[in-house]
């Protein structure tokens, strides 16, 4: 229905020529952008009425009744179910106890999140989707396990609630009271109304400068450049992600046609990844909270983390796409 309708729009209304580069990149942003904004209100909805029935007071409690190890792993699903990016998660992973706990939070929640699943699945398929989600969960698990076994509580900044001005840390939340199936779908609506108005910008963007990528970048120039960098595609896609800090709303689009235009599915993942979990922003918030030990430790895990992720994709590319 929506290729119908784009396809309409420019070839018929507009009647442009299909065989060009502008109606190639034009078809693009229109098709995806609309694709994803109605596949993410919808899907974000579903998510919220189901979040409806969690506590995170609840969450909080039963984290602190695991023991080590599947703490981690609650965390971690914990974040997968929080839509944040890494700097909005930083305030809530500061009101667990932890700090291996807290990190596999913190970690988790800008990878792997609602809006992220619906981009990929709509843009990837779901095996890549099923597939970066299971790994997002484990790097947020081993990545916490690892910062707790080096034991750098020492590290982290005991006077919290200081870094964010307030007396109480984290997101503020309105008790549950939910009383009916109504409330609890209106919540649903309301949620996705809320996250789709904070990044549906994101979303045109990222499509945006997909689109322009798709149509006006040579798959040679893409070619030349995987012959240069070789082996070290990752590592490098990983380094150029770390400073472009933005929501993956808008980094999924070019992740994808870096791969349509011939860059291995693990190079762009990692990529994609180290823009979302490292950032310099990001770097910048921590500092007020840890010690720059820590800070490097953290970046130094996750990003060995993702690259062995990136190197795994670009293994079993052939078995996921």
């Amino acid at each position: 229905m929506i290729k119908l309708f784009t396809d309409w729009l420019l070839f018929s209304l507009l009647n442009l020529d299909p065989t060009t580069k502008l109606s190639e990149s034009l078809h693009f942003f229109i098709y995806d952008s609309i694709k994803i904004i109605i596949l993410l209100f919808l899907i974000v909805a579903i998510i919220g009425f189901l979040r409806s029935y969690i506590s995170e007071n609840k969450i909080k409690k039963f984290i602190k009744k695991r023991k080590y190890g599947s703490a981690n792993l609650v965390a971690s699903l914990f974040g997968a179910l929080t839509p944040f990016c890494s700097c909005s998660s930083i305030p809530l992973f500061l009101s667990f106890l932890e700090v291996g706990v807290t990190l596999s939070f913190l970690i988790t929640s800008p990878l792997v999140n609602e809006y992220v699943a619906v981009i990929m699945w709509a843009m990837f398929g779901w095996k890549v989707t099923v597939a970066y989600i299971i790994t997002g969960i484990l790097i947020g698990v081993i990545g916490g396990l690892v910062i707790g076994w080096l034991k750098l509580e020492h590290l982290i900044e005991k006077k919290i609630c200081s870094c964010c001005g307030d007396s109480k840390c984290g997101p503020t939340k309105k008790k549950n009271t939910f009383k009916t199936l109504n409330s609890r779908i209106y919540f649903g609506i309301d949620e996705a109304v809320k996250i789709t108005k904070q990044i549906w910008l994101w979303i045109l963007i990222g499509v945006g400068l997909g689109a322009a990528m798709h149509g006006y970048i040579p798959e040679e120039l893409i070619s030349k450049v995987l012959e240069t960098t070789g082996i070290f595609s990752v590592p490098l896609a990983v380094l150029i992600g770390i400073p472009l800090y933005a929501n993956c709303a808008a980094i999924v689009p070019i992740a994808v046609v870096l791969f349509e235009k011939g860059f291995p599915i693990g190079t762009a993942l990692a990529f994609m990844m180290a823009s979302a979990a490292l950032s310099l922003p990001e770097a910048v918030i921590l500092k007020k909270i840890m010690k720059t030990k820590l800070i490097i430790t953290f970046f130094t895990i996750v990003g060995i983390s993702i690259l062995v992720i990136g190197y795994l994709f670009n293994i079993l590319g052939s078995f996921l796409i």
